[in-house]
């Protein structure tokens, strides 16, 4: 286990940049994405996954780069972000956002790039290097999620709720006590209800139970973005979307079974001690199945990768593979 120190600023993160191009690109009969790029045109390409699935990007996702270095591309996952139409389920699975990534590489005329992702966007950094392995120049993963059925009852059913109960008493609080055997089954009816009051109560709520654990120390201003009603819907309708159907993946542990196919490539760890969301023992799993990854965890880090030791560990992993 090894530890690296960004070397850039008290911050870490490099200083805020415009995007130089946006654009939209259509993926199905339904679907288009956004997407962005920024940095240099000319630079090392890096693609940037974000959570989720469903938290979409923002400005200060550009910012773990070296823009004088690094061709940055950022863009929303079907239904999240930007992306139209808001909020869609249908059509919307991890093997068609396989497909929207090696679409928008060669749309953009990139042989290959970096990956960058962090909790779902590890996931789905992970599955796309797995299928794609001759596009991928290097890996950097954070709060590792493999979407294991043993993931997602420690945070959706029992096992967080001991260490954030009074959060969890909220989360629990708005479905009946004969449905709380399933929580995600009865968020799901409610995410997918015709009633938009219902809808909306159902989305704000499963969204802040996430905020409210994703940093070491609550974050009272992350805890604010589950107000935002249309965030929260894109965020948990297509999270609770794709966790009901377990991923999409053809088996429990999908994942890890078949990282063997990517330990050639260059990768980099960072994991939170005391990441609730997605706990170290899934990092720790992966770390065992591919050792030749660097694998960095934090001490002091929670789940967020806006975490003072995690960014530096990002950035510094970032640095590393610049040149590549």
């Amino acid at each position: 286990m090894s530890n690296l120190h960004a070397h850039y600023g008290p911050s870490a993160l490099y200083p805020p940049i415009d995007a130089y191009d946006t654009g939209f690109l259509k993926v199905s009969d339904i679907h288009n994405i956004y997407y962005e790029q920024s940095g240099n045109p000319q630079g090392n390409p890096v693609v940037y996954l974000h959570g989720g699935p469903g938290g979409g990007i923002s400005p200060s996702d550009r910012q773990y780069f070296d823009p004088k270095f690094y061709r940055i591309i950022a863009f929303d996952q079907r239904g999240a972000g930007k992306s139209t139409p808001p909020a869609e389920l249908e059509g919307n699975d991890t093997w068609s956002l396989v497909s929207d990534i090696e679409k928008l590489r060669s749309t953009l005329g990139i042989d290959k790039w970096v990956v960058f992702g962090g909790s779902w966007g590890s996931t789905l950094a992970l599955t796309y290097a797995i299928q794609h392995a001759d596009r991928v120049k290097a890996l950097i993963l954070r709060g590792i999620f493999t979407l294991r059925e043993s993931e997602l009852k420690w945070f959706y059913q029992e096992g967080a709720s001991h260490i954030f109960p009074d959060a969890f008493d909220v989360y629990k609080s708005v479905i009946p006590e004969d449905e709380r055997g399933d929580y995600i089954k009865a968020y799901y009816k409610r995410l997918t209800s015709a009633d938009p009051a219902v809808r909306r109560q159902a989305g704000k709520t499963w969204s802040a139970w996430e905020m409210k654990t994703s940093k070491l120390f609550v974050d009272e201003e992350m805890v604010k973005h589950a107000e935002d009603d249309t965030w929260a819907d894109q965020f948990a309708r297509i999270e609770c979307h794709y966790f009901i159907n377990k991923g999409f993946f053809e088996e429990d542990g999908w994942i890890l079974k078949n990282v063997g196919k990517i330990r050639h490539i260059p990768g980099v760890i960072v994991q939170g001690r005391y990441d609730v969301v997605c706990p170290a023992v899934t990092a720790h799993d992966l770390h065992k199945a591919a050792p030749e990854f660097e694998f960095n965890l934090v001490a002091d880090s929670g789940h967020s990768a806006k975490e003072p030791g995690t960014t530096k560990l990002l950035v510094a992993a970032a640095d590393k593979f610049k040149h590549l």
